[in-house]
């Protein structure tokens, strides 16, 4: 039996960043407490803006939209991202990364979060996949091709979405007087350069909450789960294969965050109940008390 976290080893995935044409970003200016701002990104990215023409003789355009942020033009470089830069400052809220492989529990422990702690349950993957249908949406179709080709959706369109959700959250629900809002973001970041770009242009993070699993205990829970499920991917060779994306791309993100000491790392091939005791005083430990 062995873990995630011992298969990988060594890993490194680049981060890629997207070459799209840079309009004006609105992502690092502070939204107003007293506006509802709607989970769509027709708040965060300005609509409308003329594609150049195309400089090459290939009369179908690569599939990029001009009208997403530009993505820092750096390699990451380890520096903290400033408050002038994020949108939401980290005296206003607490942002935990939620990352685990396939099966690991994070949706049943994300529950017990929510419930106990306070927090914000925000999944990039449900974000998307609303707004892959949301009328009138204007990146249902680039999301669609993405996900049908097997690619990751533009890390652009994923953070606004996020950003988006935090800002509606604060403008419907805000927290108790004296308190951060607390958001839970599951299943994000999948890259390295995914997390550099959201916590310059949205807020730096608190920690990351990792659930290290064994594979062989994923996979059984992820093949029970199929049974009833209906999920095309819930089966061998599709888990492992979900397995090797989760070692190749999201591991390099844990092991950044753990060289800067923001990891609370919990095994999570025991009970419910056990692993839910240990991450309690993982987060306990790093001041998030219950609420």
């Amino acid at each position: 039996m062995f873990s995630l976290s011992r298969q990988f080893s060594g890993v490194r995935s680049k981060p890629q960043l997207l070459t799209i044409p840079a309009p004006t970003s609105i992502l690092s200016s502070p939204a107003p407490a007293s506006t509802h701002v709607q989970t769509s990104l027709k708040q965060v990215l300005p609509l409308h803006t003329p594609t150049p023409p195309p400089t090459n003789n290939n009369p179908k355009p690569p599939l990029t939209s001009p009208h997403l942020p530009q993505p820092p033009n750096h390699k990451h470089n380890n520096k903290p991202p400033t408050m002038s830069t994020a949108r939401f400052s980290t005296n206003d809220v607490t942002v935990v990364f939620f990352l685990g492989g396939p099966g690991s529990g994070k949706g049943t422990q994300s529950s017990n979060l929510v419930k106990d702690y306070g927090f914000v349950h925000l999944s990039a993957g449900d974000l998307l996949r609303a707004e892959q249908v949301r009328e009138g949406s204007q990146y249902g179709d680039l999301i669609r091709e993405y996900i049908r080709e097997g690619k990751i959706v533009p890390m652009e369109v994923t953070v606004a979405l996020l950003s988006n959700a935090m800002a509606d959250s604060l403008a419907t629900s805000p927290p108790p007087a004296g308190t951060k809002a607390r958001f839970l973001i599951d299943g994000f970041p999948r890259k390295l350069d995914q997390a550099v770009f959201f916590e310059e242009t949205v807020c730096p993070s608190e920690l990351v909450l990792f659930l290290d699993c064994p594979e062989d205990v994923m996979e059984a829970r992820l093949l029970k789960r199929g049974e009833t499920s209906g999920r095309d991917d819930d089966n061998a060779a599709s888990i492992r294969k979900r397995f090797h994306t989760f070692v190749e791309t999201s591991m390099p993100v844990v092991d950044d965050f753990k060289k800067k000491d923001k990891v609370v790392w919990v095994k999570a091939d025991s009970s419910v109940e056990q692993v839910y005791e240990e991450i309690k005083a993982g987060i306990e430990a790093r001041g998030l008390e219950a609420r």
